[in-house]
């Protein structure tokens, strides 16, 4: 399993970046993908889950309605479109696949001013 994630960066609170993470090394169309994040001193958290068909959608309480994920079955790539940014969504976002404990390098985002 092969995860690799990219799209972040510096954005200004309120502003948006969109997450991708190219996946290979498995059957991508058939399993749950999820993105997760990790702030400095903090556990990872799930942000986002999607499932294999595209629909059963799930976020945090704390993005919800700002962040939208999605895939692309084709391309074996799930991506996290992320709006209204807020200082404390800064942290490396992760993506994975349900089932395996295999993880990328991540992205950071940082939202500041």
């Amino acid at each position: 399993v092969h995860l690799v994630e990219s799209g972040g960066g510096l954005v200004q609170p309120g502003g948006s970046l969109r997450l991708s993470c190219a996946s290979s090394g498995f059957t991508f169309s058939n399993y749950y993908m999820r993105w997760y994040r990790q702030a400095p001193g903090k556990e990872r958290e799930l942000v986002a889950s999607i499932g294999s068909a595209g629909v059963s959608e799930a976020y945090a309480d704390s993005v919800k309605g700002r962040f939208t994920i999605s895939r692309d079955n084709g391309k074996s790539t799930v991506y996290l479109q992320m709006n209204s940014l807020k200082p404390e969504d800064t942290a490396v976002y992760y993506c994975n696949a349900q089932g395996f404990d295999s993880w990328g390098q991540g992205t950071q985002v940082t939202v500041s001013s």
